[in-house]
């Protein structure tokens, strides 16, 4: 095959998985997942605004390489909407992951996974306070279906366990967190018509810069990051996948389908952990699992399947 046959078969894969709303999310949801895990690992060896500062920084640094044209060609419709670029900046990228990083110092993965769930209903307010856009009788449904999936994984099938948990500090942070992505999730279509690699390459920056006086009030009053090999892998896989790939996923697809039929997506992200303790702490898959998961996916495809003269309000 020619060079020129080569890019254009590169092109067109390229194409084609920008146009699947559905796969970008399920990948999203995957890395997102990962970062759970590695907060939790981060947490008491990487304090959260440092973790979140270098995050955004490589991840900056990571894409601005390739989204340097955008930037410069869509700088006047940034412009335009500068304020609207700002708040997505702080809200979706500085303090969201901020405080779920403070959050994991706190409070343990099973509380967090299922305060994650309540994803979806946010994103529900956000739209119909700000954009008018109420859930359909579907959304609503498959909300509630995968809800229950994910409940019914994390819980292992037993209701009794939710007597023993106890909500915390890191609970309410990690709500607070929720409420202020939900909002990023539904302002993300009030954003510019500009390129996605601008729109990244702009907020990873912007919400690193912001970051910037927390850092240092974190440095003065906490202790310092070591830069050993476990802290330096964490910080690149950070950077890299729940990052650079999975924000680049996730805000393609709420531009494809709208922030509420996205937004069911937020339940395969605690069954996508459930999927990785299986496999990485070697965890047996049981009946509860194949059950939760068949719940999971069934409410994410009845929540999320396009609705006659919905989905245009979605999208609005």
């Amino acid at each position: 095959m020619s060079a020129s046959g080569q890019t254009t078969g590169a092109a067109s894969s390229g194409n084609w998985l920008a146009n699947q709303p559905y796969l970008l999310l399920c990948i999203t949801a995957l890395c997102w997942a990962g970062n759970a895990i590695v907060g939790r690992l981060a947490a008491g060896h990487i304090p959260p605004v440092t973790l979140s500062f270098l995050r955004w920084s490589l991840a900056f640094l990571i894409v601005l390489p390739i989204a340097w044209n955008h930037l410069k060609r869509d700088w006047a419709a940034i412009r335009a909407k500068l304020g609207t670029m700002i708040v997505l900046s702080i809200t979706g990228i500085g303090v969201f992951n901020t405080l779920q990083y403070w959050a994991l110092e706190y409070t343990q993965a099973l509380n967090t996974l299922l305060l994650q769930s309540a994803g979806p209903l946010f994103v529900a307010v956000w739209s119909l306070a700000l954009l008018g856009v109420r859930l359909t009788l579907a959304q609503a449904c498959g909300i509630l279906v995968s809800l229950t999936g994910v409940l019914v994984i994390l819980l292992h099938g037993d209701l009794t366990t939710l007597r023993n948990i106890e909500l915390n500090k890191g609970d309410l942070i990690f709500t607070v967190a929720l409420v202020i992505f939900g909002l990023y999730s539904v302002l993300t279509l009030k954003r510019p018509q500009i390129h996605g690699l601008s729109f990244v390459g702009f907020t990873f920056g912007c919400g690193a810069a912001c970051l910037i006086p927390f850092l240092i009030w974190e440095l003065l009053t906490r202790p310092v990051m070591q830069f050993n090999t476990n802290n330096l892998l964490m910080m690149f896989y950070v950077a890299v996948f729940p990052s650079t790939i999975a924000y680049l996923c996730f805000n393609r697809g709420i531009q494809l389908i709208g922030a509420n039929r996205a937004a069911p997506f937020f339940h395969v992200v605690p069954v996508f952990g459930s999927v990785m303790a299986i496999v990485f702490l070697g965890e047996r898959p049981q009946l509860f699992h194949i059950v939760g998961f068949a719940l999971v996916l069934t409410g994410v495809f009845v929540a999320s399947r396009k609705q006659a003269g919905a989905d245009s309000a979605n999208k609005r």
